[in-house]
């Protein structure tokens, strides 16, 4: 009789073996292997920290020329003392991956199109497969290779990044199972070991963040739609409220050979519907235009100013600096200290990639906002036949060379990408991968981030930087992404330079999809180095930028791409108000929630509306907008009145005549329609096209719009939503998407067009200010936390802080200074072995 349980017990002790090793799908995603995420020994809970911990290690290495001594401050701020500098890139390797180690290969994953290899086709909704296929055709493997080649030419370069990727596989080699970062367990995969190249994919990552977006193809279908004076009143360059970077009224270098429009433009380019051609709405079924469109967040952005000591209590120059990025957990940033017989820089550093990025050091502070400026393009391609093998350019058919990428997928099988590569670089669209419009053609990206360069001799030379000359120095060869470097000194120099590699452009070049048969519509040259202007020591005082235009549109070359006008505008206006600034002026500056935008358009929206038509019920919400007192605080309800009341009035002016097409074209500016109804009651967009009988006004469509939002207010309302913190609902997202290791309902202020500019998962990554004086008084904080395990006490640390406004002091402390100090959070040594 003992058989029977016998067979039973050792049937579910199988049973569990087998179902314990495999991962389950569970709600489109899958578990870990149960077993080895559970086991005691090599589990996650091996993951768990212990609050006291102490972080002490001895590690001597045959990759070491000297000593290296590292001290954590009591927020686990390592401050690294080496006597040799690549001895420095060594250990910040080694800390880079003993903390991020998951986050910094994963974001390399993602540039290099392998995140299926881990996450598999799909899961919890997202398509990898589709994401890695795009990161492919955009080239960004060919481009961090071609970077990498430029990177290592350089001995010096290549000597940092040879020391940075021995550090973070010094760590990695160290490792058993149960040490790898629970991100690893979760996924059931293992770390590989680092190379040059990822870092020059991480570098790449960051080009596509700020350097990718795009909307060719949008701007080439609302072409098609709309008569060149409706495309220029939708989509303008520049405008009346246009506050640019250089002020207006700069002179500008003057080029002898000024980009002349191609003689065929009009005939093959610019090919707007005819002004006889009436409009109509597309009530067809939308085109079966498979979805192969991933791109950057548009808002990724910036402020930075600063003030020179004419305008600062201290009588020393005060520098500022926000960059707008995806808040993640674990943070894009890691910060540290870092001291070399060359220099000694403070500040932040990307995990993946060696050096300071934005900080100070003892003589000068630096930091960066996003040019926006557009170099991403797309050709048409012309192939003789299907096999692609040649294509016609100038008059003769070329030979076409491939790239075959495997795309390799966790669970099933590989997918490979035939990759045509031109003389305009590669071809993202042809058959196998349709293009946003459905047209069926090939089209070849030209990108400037395809190009060869080295970002990271300029991030170390700033590290180094002991003045005005050597600023200039570190940023000549930079190229992209294209950045408006701000920089400061403590001899009293301040200066702003929009610094990068910019196709010199005709007007409206490249915001369609150009020809590619020959060369009639390439870019001819970049623009000289010198017509890149610097602005130094101005007479106003202060110097400034938030992603607006750089230059004034009587800039001899075209601009393109995207800009915000708002965030430049209230910081323009408290910058020239200001006297006597401190460093407590700049905290508030940089956390305020003041919504300039809201000041210009309501006095707009209430104009227009014409309150006797409302109910009193209907009035409640008219009534909170005017008695807003214009701030994006958390606790305020009328911002959310005010946004959700203008995105109707968007919808209700525009809706019309973007459904004249179903396939993707961009919505006008919101700048765009606040210029619009500033002109006067017969904004010629006002007028709803489906009824053409009638004649609709500015103020018809303002009531309109705020008619069909009351009852979405009242529903927002009953929710408990009409407060601006719990409507925004920000919050900091594990870069999995998971809940549990997440930060949400943060019930944050801020938003969109304020210099405080966060959206539910976007914001201001890393806030810094640095004063001048002969002690440098700076302060910094990022939403996260320097540990990116979710099981330490130092994993989301700083997010509190963060988000009520509060800063940490920053301090670069000598090595004597700091052995003092009583809140040590651990010591590391490093050594020649």
């Amino acid at each position: 009789m003992r058989v029977i349980p016998s067979i039973l017990c050792a049937a579910i002790t199988t049973g569990l073996v087998l179902v314990l090793n495999v991962q389950l799908p569970v709600g489109g995603t899958k578990t870990p292997r149960l077993g080895a995420f559970l086991s005691p020994q090599k589990g996650f809970w091996q993951n768990a920290e212990d609050t006291s911990i102490k972080y002490q290690l001895q590690l001597a290495s045959d990759k070491l020329q000297g000593k290296v001594e590292v001290y954590f401050d009591d927020r686990l701020v390592p401050h690294v003392y080496a006597s040799q500098e690549n001895d420095a890139y060594f250990v910040q390797g080694y800390l880079h991956a003993k903390f991020r180690l998951w986050q910094m290969e994963f974001q390399t994953y993602a540039a290099a199109g392998r995140l299926s290899e881990i996450m598999g086709e799909e899961s919890g909704g997202t398509n990898f497969v589709k994401i890695d296929k795009m990161f492919r055709r955009l080239g960004m493997v060919y481009a961090a290779e071609r970077s990498l080649e430029q990177m290592e030419a350089d001995s010096t370069t290549k000597s940092q990044c040879d020391a940075y990727t021995a550090g973070v596989n010094t760590y990695i080699s160290s490792l058993s199972e149960e040490d790898y970062p629970v991100e690893y367990k979760l996924l059931d995969y293992k770390p590989e070991l680092w190379t040059n190249l990822k870092t020059a994919l991480f570098l790449k990552f960051m080009s596509y963040d700020l350097a990718g977006f795009e909307e060719d193809f949008e701007h080439t279908n609302a072409r098609s739609v709309f008569t060149k004076q409706e495309f220029e009143a939708l989509y303008p360059y520049g405008g009346a409220l246009t506050d640019p970077i250089i002020p207006k009224g700069a002179v500008y270098y003057d080029p002898e050979d000024r980009m002349p429009i191609p003689a065929l433009a009009d005939s093959l380019y610019f090919l707007y519907k005819p002004a006889a051609v009436a409009a109509v709405p597309d009530t067809t079924k939308p085109a079966a235009v498979p979805d192969t469109t991933v791109k950057p967040d548009k808002a990724n952005g910036s402020n930075n100013w600063a003030l020179s000591g004419s305008k600062t209590l201290s009588g020393r120059p005060i520098l500022c600096n926000d960059p707008h990025l995806g808040l993640g957990l674990p943070s894009l940033w890691y910060e540290m200290q870092i001291s070399t017989p060359r220099y000694n820089a403070y500040g932040v550093s990307f995990p993946g990639a060696p050096a300071i990025i934005i900080g100070f050091n003892d003589q000068c502070a630096f930091g960066f906002t996003n040019s926006s400026r557009d170099v991403r393009d797309y050709y048409e391609i012309r192939f003789k036949d299907k096999s692609m093998k040649e294509y016609w350019y100038n008059g003769g058919w070329q030979r076409t060379t491939f790239r075959d990428e495997v795309i390799k997928v966790k669970g099933g099988s590989d997918r490979v990408e035939h990759i045509a590569m031109t003389v305009w670089g590669p071809v993202m669209y042809d058959a196998s991968y349709p293009d946003p419009l459905g047209t069926g053609k090939a089209y070849a990206c030209k990108w400037k981030a395809h190009e060869p360069s080295n970002e990271l001799r300029t991030f170390t030379l700033l590290d180094g930087a002991k003045g005005y000359i050597d600023y200039l120095d570190a940023l000549s060869t930079y190229k992209t992404p294209g950045q408006n470097m701000l920089f400061a000194a403590k001899s009293g120099d301040i200066a702003i330079r929009q610094q990068g590699e910019f196709p010199a452009k005709w007007r409206r070049q490249g915001d369609f999809v150009m020809p590619g048969d020959d060369s009639t519509f390439a870019w001819r040259r970049d623009i000289d180095a010198e017509e890149n202007l610097t602005f130094f020591n101005p007479s106003r005082g202060f110097l400034s930028s938030a992603n607006q235009y750089a230059y004034d549109t009587i800039y001899p070359y075209y601009l393109g791409g995207s800009y915000e006008v708002f965030r430049g505008m209230i910081i323009n206006r408290y910058l020239q108000s200001m006297e006597q600034a401190t460093v407590a002026d700049m905290e508030r500056m940089q956390t305020d929630n003041y919504n300039v935008f809201a000041e210009l358009a309501r006095p707009v929206l209430l104009n227009y509306l014409n309150e006797s038509m409302l109910n009193a019920d209907e009035k409640k919400y008219v009534d909170i907008v005017r008695a807003w007192n214009l701030r994006n605080d958390a606790r305020e309800k009328g911002p959310t009145v005010f946004k959700i009341w203008w995105d109707s009035l968007a919808v209700c002016i525009y809706g019309d005549e973007l459904a004249q097409s179903r396939k993707p074209m961009p919505w006008p500016e919101k700048v765009t329609l606040l210029e619009g109804m500033l002109q006067g009651p017969a904004y010629q967009f006002a007028d709803d096209i489906t009824t053409p009988d009638v004649k609709e006004s500015v103020a018809e469509m303002v009531m309109k719009a705020y008619k069909q939002v009351v009852p979405v207010l009242k529903e927002t309302e009953s929710r408990q939503k009409l407060e601006w913190g719990t409507y925004l609902d920000a919050g900091v997202r594990h870069l999995l998407k998971l809940p549990a290791l997440s930060r949400l309902h943060l019930n944050s202020g801020g938003g969109e067009g304020i210099i405080n500019a966060m959206k539910q998962h976007h914001g201001p990554s890393w806030r810094m200010i640095v004063e001048l004086t002969d002690r440098t008084n700076a302060y910094g904080v990022y939403p996260g936390g320097q540990q990116g395990n979710p099981g330490s006490k130092y994993y989301d640390s700083f997010v509190d802080t963060w988000n009520t406004g509060r800063y940490y002091k920053l301090q670069i402390l000598d090595k004597e200074t700091i052995k003092k100090y009583k809140g040590l959070s651990g010591i590391m040594t490093f050594s020649k072995s």
